[in-house]
């Protein structure tokens, strides 16, 4: 029998079609974590190792902020019907993270860069729950990135406290 394509399987009894996340999504997303845990485990148990760790750390912390700017701008190029409006707060909210985070990593402390980013992670989560609250962006993915953010978050001020 010829390969026929693939279709996507419906949401689950009384979900909406928006609040699943591919497959993909759950399993590379809490991997992103890994590094996270990694360099504060480093930074926390090897005193030899801790300057790096927590360089990489706060380094790898404003590259995550940065990347979740990305959704932003993918939801402004591609808006679903009646969401053109939002085009100018989603493509700020692409920038600012990627700004705050570099003067985080260039302007501040070793502590108060890692405390920073940890703030700028938990802030986006919350200005993206406002979103949510319009039907701007999925249930699923405000749950999946307040479980990262929190997690991300809790890495970087663990981390602050030996920095």
């Amino acid at each position: 029998m010829p390969d026929s394509p693939r279709r996507p399987s419906p949401a689950p009894s009384g979900a909406r079609p928006d609040d699943t996340l591919p497959a993909p999504a759950r399993i590379l997303g809490p991997a992103g974590l890994i590094p996270f845990a990694a360099l504060c485990v480093a930074a926390l148990v090897w005193p030899e190792w801790r300057f790096a760790a927590l360089v990489l750390l706060v380094t790898y912390g404003a590259l995550i902020a940065s990347f979740l700017g990305g959704v932003h701008w993918g939801l402004a190029l591609r808006p679903r019907p009646g969401e053109e409006w939002a085009a100018w707060p989603r493509l700020a909210l692409g920038v600012l993270p990627s700004l705050i985070a570099w003067a985080a990593l260039f302007l501040l402390p070793r502590a108060g860069s890692l405390v920073a980013i940890a703030a700028l992670l938990l802030a986006t989560a919350g200005i993206e729950t406002l979103a949510t609250r319009r039907g701007l962006m999925p249930p699923a993915y405000l749950r999946l990135r307040w479980f990262l953010s929190g997690g991300a978050a809790g890495f970087l001020l663990l981390a602050a406290t030996v920095a």
